[in-house]
């Protein structure tokens, strides 16, 4: 399928979501499109469910905990 009838289906899904729920399922449907779209091709690039499945660890991605000053 080509990057136009996708783009064609999802404008005409979120009209939908919008003429029948309202505003709320709208951007509903437009964050759970967006967050479908970036997961697809980050799968496409090559990427592992694995992958995506370890960042939810982030405390690594953070590094190390600094106390803050003035506090105990």
């Amino acid at each position: 399928m080509g990057k136009d009838a996708l783009g064609l289906l999802g404008g005409m899904t979120l009209g939908c979501a919008g003429w029948f729920g309202g505003f709320g399922a709208f951007l509903l449907v437009a964050a759970l499109g967006g967050l479908g779209y970036a997961v697809g091709g980050f799968l496409e690039r090559g990427g592992d469910l694995r992958d995506l499945r370890d960042l939810r660890d982030l405390r690594d991605l953070r590094g190390p905990q600094v106390p803050a000053r003035g506090r105990r």
